[in-house]
């Protein structure tokens, strides 16, 4: 995701590095790699210039200038501007308590609308609403036959009208079932076209206008790069859109599409699909896309999926030892043992801080071997050593790696990844829903030395924060580690 994006941004920021004090000339420069990253990203051009417009107008002032790191103080304009560009959004669902709540989604063929209604339903599952699908793409008969697939793989009911040829009124006899049953929400799967035609958006301003649906969406390819721009603005003049769903975003190395869609139409992107699963469905921040594709990763985005993959019970008993600061190895490798799945994996790597390069190296491998090697490397410790990772010295790491069948700088390595991440853990652990989000919104920012944010604390109440060594010596640490794996795979 965000690929060549986020590989032109970068390099941008290096050009800049170490320089020490910049002048005037060497920011312009600077930025122009930063408006030739987005063009080649397929950034629609009025967005590009509005965005270069408000970083060149931050970025050439005393402040950056005169900064110690102006580097790390342009990355703060740009993450900032992003998320303007991006926000703001509310993803909250509209759930009538004495009514049934009416969603509405159109898009055009091939866009996944059908698929993205299964991934809704599952998503409103997990947010313990009943959920009910509406099948009324009656152009194309696979749509129905595909949405009840969805429905009793999701165990949730789906209503069809074998041979229907009217789709407003399969539209309102399934909401009067949906009534009967006692559905939370009800989601219509419309028509779609290959292209946007006047009977297209006759039809589906017809469904508005008589069912009034409380919410719409629109389901748009974010791989169709501007294209995805045009049937936002076409789809929003005839629907007046409440959002947008961005599906395929797991396969789109560019990612123009999502920067442009808000700020072109002023729709807002409510949800973005991430895979072909039907968990594949993320609430859409602003905050945490921006961090994704300045390469700091989306830790809130991350606990939100391991929130999905452990049970309650085991997550009280993890939180409880998190609290009392008994975060070990032993609970890493169970942790790891439930993302150790084919995709998942480099999922998680990459919405964890600091771990997008592992990610990056880890592609075009075997993820799910290099998970087991992550538990073999582990099983191979000793009680103690799993305890406590700091007493393992250099025979300790060269006997593990011998029983690991790898190589100690891979121990090296799986220790460095743990002790980075042990501290987030443990400082989330314990706090309430808004409490955590903020926390985590802070070491998102801070954990790769985000200057916006100022560091993080390194102990819960200490207030402690790392000084600008402590979070150079991190980062040599980090690019160490990865040139180490660079050999390793060579």
């Amino acid at each position: 995701m965000f690929e060549s994006l986020q590989e032109g941004l970068q390099s941008a920021f290096k050009s800049l590095r170490g320089k020490g004090k910049l002048s005037e000339s060497n920011i312009r420069d600077g930025l122009k790699m930063v408006e030739d990253a987005m063009i080649e990203a397929d950034v629609s051009y009025s967005v590009v210039r509005a965005f270069m417009d408000q970083v060149t107008e931050k970025a050439v002032g005393q402040k950056v200038l005169l900064a110690l790191k102006p580097h790390e103080e342009l990355i703060r304009i740009v993450y900032e501007q992003l998320v303007e560009i991006l926000g703001p959004v509310d993803i909250a669902i509209p759930v009538k308590r004495d009514d049934v709540t009416i969603l509405m989604l159109c898009g055009l063929q091939g866009s996944g609308k059908t698929t993205t209604c299964g991934k809704l339903a599952q998503l409103l599952k997990e947010q313990k609403v009943k959920p009910f699908l509406v099948a009324a793409d009656l152009q194309r008969p696979a749509a129905i036959e595909q949405l009840h697939v969805i429905g009793r793989q999701l165990d949730v009911p789906v209503y069809s009208q074998l041979g229907a040829q009217d789709p407003v009124q399969v539209c309102r006899d399934g909401v009067a079932k949906a009534k009967q049953e006692g559905a939370g929400i009800v989601i219509l799967d419309t028509a779609g076209r290959l292209a946007i035609d006047q009977e297209l958006m006759g039809q589906l301003t017809e469904i508005d206008r008589r069912l009034n649906p409380d919410q719409v969406y629109l389901v748009v390819d974010g791989m169709t790069g501007q294209d995805a721009v045009n049937s936002a603005s076409a789809f929003n003049k005839a629907l007046e859109l409440d959002g947008v769903i961005m599906t395929k975003l797991d396969g789109d190395a560019r990612g123009g599409a999502l920067l442009s869609v808000k700020h072109v139409t002023q729709v807002p992107i409510k949800f973005i699909g991430t895979g072909e699963h039907l968990d594949a469905l993320e609430p859409f921040r602003p905050e945490g896309m921006a961090s994704r594709i300045l390469q700091m990763g989306d830790i809130v985005a991350a606990a939100r999926e391991a929130h999905r993959l452990i049970d309650d019970k085991e997550r009280q008993k993890l939180e409880e030892r998190l609290s009392a600061g008994n975060f070990t190895l032993e609970d890493f490798r169970n942790v790891m043992e439930k993302i150790a799945k084919p995709g998942l994996m480099q999922k998680m790597m990459g919405l964890i801080p600091g771990m997008g390069d592992l990610q990056k190296m880890m592609q075009g491998g075997d993820s799910e071997n290099d998970a087991r090697r992550m538990l073999g490397i582990i099983d191979s410790m000793t009680p103690t050593e799993r305890r406590n990772p700091k007493i393992i010295d250099t025979p300790r790491r060269n006997r593990i790696a011998a029983g690991a069948g790898t190589e100690p700088s891979a121990v090296s390595a799986l220790i460095k990844q743990f002790t980075t991440i042990a501290p987030i853990m443990q400082m989330a652990a314990g706090k309430g829903g808004a409490d955590r989000m903020k926390i985590m919104q802070q070491l998102q920012q801070g954990l790769m030395g985000d200057p916006s944010m100022g560091g993080i604390k390194t102990k819960k109440g200490t207030g402690k924060r790392l000084s600008p060594k402590e979070r150079e010596k991190m980062q040599r640490d980090r690019e160490k580690m990865l040139r180490q794996m660079k050999r390793k795979k060579k």
